[in-house]
């Protein structure tokens, strides 16, 4: 008999928010197709029962509860039903993020620099603080924080974005220093420039890939299945020693 595979997912459950298109899409149908039984959630209750009836007619196990992160009393809810549905949680994505604001940093109104906080960063945190009491009466679990590369080197016209994603590096390592010893892992995925609607204005800006790409070595925009297999990867047992760490998939740009 062969020994299982260090990417085998089978039993666990796994939530993964922001997950009805995109990055989010790619990661839950990833997660589901290594055998967990996904929860795809997102603001949008029928955008999610579409992916997950999708998951479900490929012989996937799928749920879908809608969440919108920057609203507290949502999150409660959705641990709630997860708790009376599943019983327990072993998989975080923390995937949904907001960018209401294109433009200079000293132009953006209070009402989308509260929005930009309030989803991605209070809403990772309180995602987060809410796992981790979960997973902790299973016994342990995994947390992956999507951040972004523009936490590292803020991005032209995304100051404010730039800064949230900033602190999500930096929450993932506290939650990761305090967490372990309750055998929950907590990482973050940084994702480079990808192919999402949510990205379309820089994606497909001829001017704006024209300044981009060369300071990109691979030459090229990421698509959204090259972001799942990272996050597969830190979710598994195969990073069963991996944790507080923020995993560039950037396609080299923060090399230099």
């Amino acid at each position: 008999m062969g020994t299982a595979s260090p990417f085998d997912l089978s039993g666990r459950v796994a939530l993964v928010t922001g997950a009805s298109r995109g990055i989010g899409e790619s990661i839950v149908r990833t997660l589901a197709a290594a055998g967990a039984r996904v929860i795809v959630s997102s603001r949008k209750l029928d955008a999610c029962e579409a992916v997950a009836a999708s998951i479900r007619g490929a012989g996937g196990e799928a749920a879908a509860l809608a969440c919108h992160i920057g609203e507290l009393a949502e999150i409660d809810r959705l641990f709630k039903a997860i708790e009376a549905g599943h019983g327990r949680l072993d998989i975080l994505v923390n995937n949904a993020a907001t960018n209401p604001h294109y433009g200079p940093i000293t132009s953006i109104d209070p009402a989308a620099f509260q929005k930009t906080v309030d989803v991605n960063i209070r809403g990772y945190f309180f995602m987060s603080q809410a796992a981790v009491k979960l997973m902790a009466k299973g016994g342990g679990g995994s947390i992956v924080n999507v951040a972004s590369i523009n936490g590292v080197i803020p991005g032209p016209l995304q100051g404010v974005y730039s800064i949230t994603k900033a602190a999500v590096i930096s929450m993932t390592k506290a939650f990761a220093r305090e967490c372990a010893p309750q055998g929950i892992r907590v990482n973050a995925l940084l994702p480079g420039l990808t192919e999402t609607k949510f990205a379309a204005a820089l994606t497909r800006n001829p001017v704006v890939l024209e300044k981009v790409l060369p300071h990109i070595p691979m030459n090229r925009v990421a698509q959204p299945d090259e972001m799942a297999g990272a996050v597969l990867y830190l979710v598994s047992p195969a990073a069963s020693y991996t944790t507080g760490v923020a995993l560039n998939v950037d396609g080299g740009y923060l090399i230099a």
